[in-house]
């Protein structure tokens, strides 16, 4: 049992829905980004995403892009986001974190490398975008057997034949991506996603929860009530971007929290 593991077991013995934040590590810079992540769990985030900055993010809308620049730029590094998430571990014990990016910096690293890292810096999971199922082997199993989760995003494209697949090394909990095309492009509709994620639950075990397209505490509930959780990130990066206070950062966060756990 991981720590996303226990957090599922512990909202669902609740009856609530999992409220799951993404920020991208560094952005604006990493003593904001830190005071940022520090204060999630607090606003109410059951689980946080930490995004891993990369040249060229390709599932990722202009807000989170810009984020990632806006990162590397300040001189955020595979090494810092560790430390980063390190530093939220060393005062949250039960917080489960997830990174998610993209290959390339962890194969520049070395899969072995990369993983004990992660693992001494306490991260819980993993969401690699850019390895699809049949590249199981290069990350997916080696991170299952060092006891982090690797979870998989299924789409609306993701038709019967190709399910199965997506889902077979899959764990912690299945990211339904909720709208076609990158994150922040338009806006979730609970109705247009219930059927696909009725549909993913019928064939896993696993927590399924939405992302994509989600801004608002009334768009969180409606999306989190069809399935076991939500995922809202661009619009949470997009008050970074904007320049606004952590508290008033914080605050939205909360709304958002409150929004998905009322559902």
């Amino acid at each position: 049992m991981t720590r996303i593991d226990d957090t599922f077991a512990r909202l669902r013995a609740e009856g609530r829905r999992a409220f799951v934040a993404y920020v991208m590590a560094g952005d604006p810079d990493y003593d904001t980004s830190l005071e940022i992540v520090r204060g999630l769990p607090g606003a109410g985030v059951d689980i946080i995403e930490l995004g891993l900055p990369f040249t060229d993010p390709m599932a990722d809308g202009p807000t989170i892009q810009l984020a990632g620049q806006r990162a590397l730029e300040a001189g955020q590094t595979l090494d810092r986001t560790l430390a980063l998430a390190a530093a939220l571990r060393a005062q949250d014990t039960t917080t489960p974190i997830v990174l998610m990016g993209y290959y390339n910096p962890i194969y520049s690293r070395g899969v072995p490398r990369f993983l004990q890292q992660a693992k001494d810096a306490g991260i819980d999971g993993l969401i690699v975008v850019d390895l699809p199922p049949e590249e199981d082997a290069e990350l997916c199993l080696p991170a299952q057997a060092a006891g982090l989760n690797f979870i998989r995003l299924a789409t609306p494209t993701t038709d019967d034949a190709r399910l199965p697949k997506v889902l077979q090394n899959t764990s912690g909990f299945v990211y339904y991506v909720s709208i076609t095309g990158i994150t922040g492009s338009a806006e979730a509709q609970a109705d247009v996603v219930a059927p696909d994620v009725a549909r993913i639950k019928a064939a896993t075990d696993l927590p399924v929860v939405v992302g994509f397209g989600i801004r608002t505490p009334d768009a969180a509930r409606a999306l989190a009530a069809v399935a076991d959780g939500a995922v809202v990130g661009s619009a949470i990066v997009k008050l970074i971007e904007e320049g606004r206070p952590v508290a008033e950062i914080l605050a939205h966060v909360r709304a958002l929290a409150d929004g998905t756990h009322a559902a």
